[in-house]
């Protein structure tokens, strides 16, 4: 279920390649195309150069030709791969990079080696290739035919041409490794089938993953959230057959500098339960547990790269089906913690079963909680298929905001506004699960509010709440589309980089 066929990233001077397809950067300069390397003879650089707008080369963005050897160059494929748009000083920006290196070697696919002869001079540049390439060998394969794979084999070794010395580069590759491991884990997760994929497989996986490592397990089965009251948990899984889970993973080092909680949304499959959805909004409904996905793999890399913080991940895990025994609108269910929530759309279900999650993180008074989630059609609308939205607390929201610049990703900070919260009135319970549908997103996040330090007394979460973040990643989670830089069609592990770099910031 979670794979474990990697490439292997390798540091290499120019003299010791021994991949037999090199890949060069052009960028887009103000009067053409520019050839970014220094792997090719000078006479042989400076003929290609001349060609490049002959070719058709311009240096785009997802850019790749591929050329014969060139005269004096021992390689027997050249592929020229799109930096975009250079710097004053005519170069390219680490996610510039890190997008072209991902395109290359996913275009590349059917060569079991390669040469990134990119711009790796320094670690952060070298990191950046190094991710890319990670990001762009990525198959998912688990479902195909002895045999008989759709498109070709990812590669499978990358070497990474680079000036570094050992020293330098051996870590910075290291944890590029750790990295695009976590992100394909992720794929690999919600790439996976339902009929393969619900709340107790998902559990089970999430075990035998983390058997042998120093990252602690606790699951909760159906029994054990019924006897410590996680009701929305239970609520919104009632109507399969298939019960809900609770998963806790934890990664707690010795003389952690600090502690930060992580929440995912975990639903294996969602049809709506009884407030059903239409067919077709239920074809990708399969990548509604990209939020717990996320949190698994979040945890697993602090604890592959040693981060001195804490971090406790909660993956709640349920599967929205209808039924005879299934939710209905109106119902009341007790969250834990003791909140009453009336359930008046059994598709606004992600909300609920974080709500337990959230209070259970909180009870532990970490430093920070944040929560990642597929959760509203409503971020689409408001951002796009690429843009995460963030909201919750200020200072945290704009950490999410600012750790996601410095990893690459997309992320865009959102307001909850407090003429929404009156919405989620009801008249029979503390709080309704649906309220004002303009907006939705931030509707659905000031719901998830409410249950931050739900479960501690009034005056100490008074005195002291904890910081709370809320990532709705329903877009950016899955690409309908096609592939672009490293980022394939179907899962794309959105927002791992993000939270790891917020979370190695908390080591100070």
């Amino acid at each position: 279920m979670i794979s474990q066929e990697r490439p292997t990233l390798i540091a290499r001077s120019l003299a010791e390649v021994t991949a037999p397809a090199v890949v060069v950067g052009v960028g887009a300069g103000p009067d053409g195309p520019l050839l970014l390397t220094d792997a090719l003879p000078d006479e042989a650089a400076v003929a290609l150069e001349s060609s490049l707008e002959l070719l058709g080369v311009k240096g785009r963005p997802d850019e790749v030709h591929r050329l014969p050897g060139l005269s004096g160059s021992r390689w027997p494929l050249l592929v020229l791969v799109g930096l975009g748009d250079l710097d004053q000083d005519g170069g390219a920006d680490d996610e510039a990079l890190r997008q072209a290196s991902g395109a290359a070697v996913r275009s590349l696919a059917g060569t079991q080696s390669v040469a990134l002869a990119l711009p790796a001079d320094t670690p952060s540049r070298l990191a950046a290739v190094a991710e890319g390439a990670a990001l762009g060998a990525y198959a998912f394969t688990a479902f195909t035919s002895a045999g008989d794979t759709p498109g070709r084999a990812p590669v499978s070794t990358v070497e990474l041409v680079t000036p570094l010395p050992a020293s330098a580069s051996e870590p910075v590759l290291r944890r590029a490794a750790v990295i695009g491991d976590a992100v394909c884990a992720v794929r690999d997760l919600v790439n996976t089938p339902p009929s393969h994929l619900y709340p107790a497989s998902f559990a089970d996986a999430v075990v035998a993953d983390l058997e042998g490592t120093d990252v602690d397990v606790r699951v909760w089965d159906e029994t054990q959230l019924a006897a410590e009251g996680f009701g929305g948990i239970l609520g919104i899984g009632q109507g399969s057959s298939r019960p809900p889970r609770l998963v806790r993973v934890e990664h707690a080092p010795a003389g952690a500098r600090a502690h930060v909680a992580l929440v995912g949304k975990g639903i294996t499959f969602d049809t709506g339960g009884i407030s059903l959805k239409p067919p077709a909004s239920m074809m990708t409904m399969k990548s509604d547990m990209a939020g717990a996905a996320t949190v698994f793999a979040v945890v697993r890399a602090a604890a592959a790269l040693e981060i001195p913080v804490r971090v406790t991940g909660w993956l709640a895990m349920a599967e929205n089906m209808p039924s005879d025994t299934a939710l209905r609108p109106s119902d009341v269910l007790t969250m834990h913690g003791g909140k009453t929530v009336e359930v008046m759309n059994t598709d606004a279900e992600g909300r609920v079963v974080m709500a337990d999650a959230l209070v259970a993180a909180t009870d532990e008074r970490p430093d920070a909680v944040l929560d990642v989630a597929t959760l509203t059609g409503a971020q689409l609308v408001a951002l796009g298929v690429r843009h995460t939205g963030v909201m919750g607390d200020e200072a945290l929201r704009d950490e999410v905001v600012a750790a996601a610049g410095a990893a690459g990703e997309l992320a865009w900070p959102m307001p909850i506004p407090e003429q929404l919260r009156p919405s989620l009135d009801s008249r029979v319970a503390d709080i309704s699960n649906m309220g004002e549908r303009f907006g939705g997103m931030m509707t659905a996040a000031a719901f998830l509010r409410e249950f931050v330090d739900a479960g501690r007394p009034v005056a100490e979460r008074t005195e002291s709440p904890t910081p709370w973040a809320h990532l709705d990643i329903a877009g950016p989670s899955f690409n309908e589309s096609a592939a672009y830089g490293y980022t394939p069609r179907d899962a794309t592990g959105t927002m791992v980089r993000t939270l790891v770099g917020l979370i190695a910031g908390r080591a100070g």
